[in-house]
């Protein structure tokens, strides 16, 4: 029987390719987005080049209660690997975001991933096998300025991760964050600017992907693709966090002075 892996924001980018790669290794996939045609299209193309079965969910994961429809959906189903990687991301000065999109956007990146969390693993542990990947970002390590929402989630996503990956050690039930830094995706098209990157160099999703299921495969807990993202994630001093904020201001004040900041 084909393991079942369950992609969320499978509709592009990172979660497009985690589910290119996890077929690519046998696995029946159900894909969840908002954009049905574009993943019916993924489905299609799955299914053909290495015969597995694809179901694909349409769900807004902003919407209250998204997590619980999706489970609903899935009536019951076995799935062997949950991918949270649907998010998005604001940028600009705090007072001139939208207090709605900020709600969706912790809606996304932290509470449709815990509930699929919740309503997944106990299936896991019941069955002695199983694993989560949450797809972070290197954001979550330092204070960002300018990107105060968006950083905190992904904090959240970071220390969530690493704390269930303690809880189920010896379960058979592996976590593992995923903490990129910038992915040649459409997420920057979303956010509004291009100076969000910062000047990194940006990865693409295959070497995202592949990192993250190297990762898992090694019950690393989390990993940081890309030597030069790990450097950033690891080098700068834990304290003081005043000192670091004001660091963290000056490396993305350029994002305050772009117009289109605020994402739409």
């Amino acid at each position: 029987m084909n393991r079942t892996s369950l992609v969320t924001g499978a509709s592009s980018g990172i979660g497009a390719e985690f589910a290119r790669q996890l077929a690519a290794r046998g696995h029946d996939l159900v894909l969840v987005a908002r954009s049905v045609d574009r993943m019916q299209a993924l489905a299609a193309e799955l299914s053909a080049t290495h015969g597995v079965a694809v179901e694909v969910i349409g769900q807004d994961l902003s919407a209250p209660g998204a997590a619980a429809a999706v489970a609903e959906r899935l009536g019951g189903r076995r799935i062997d690997l949950l991918v949270n990687n649907a998010g998005f991301g604001t940028a600009g000065r705090f007072q001139d975001q939208s207090p709605e999109r900020e709600r969706d956007e912790l809606m996304v990146n932290v509470v449709a991933l815990v509930g699929l969390t919740h309503a997944l693993v106990p299936g896991m542990l019941a069955r002695g096998e199983g694993a989560v990947v949450n797809v972070g970002s290197t954001a979550g390590f330092n204070i960002a300025p300018y990107f105060a929402t968006y950083g905190a989630s992904k904090a959240f996503v970071l220390n969530f991760s690493l704390a269930l990956w303690s809880e189920l050690r010896g379960t058979g039930v592996k976590v593992l964050a995923v903490t990129p830094g910038p992915v040649e995706t459409a997420f920057f098209d979303v956010l509004g600017t291009r100076d969000a990157a910062l000047g990194g160099r940006m990865v693409t999703p295959e070497l995202v992907v592949a990192a993250a299921l190297r990762g898992l495969d090694r019950d690393r807990g989390y990993v940081v693709p890309g030597a030069s993202n790990f450097a950033m994630a690891h080098l700068m001093p834990r304290r003081p966090r005043k000192l670091l904020a004001l660091i963290g201001r000056m490396v993305t004040r350029a994002v305050a002075r772009t117009p289109t900041a605020a994402a739409t």
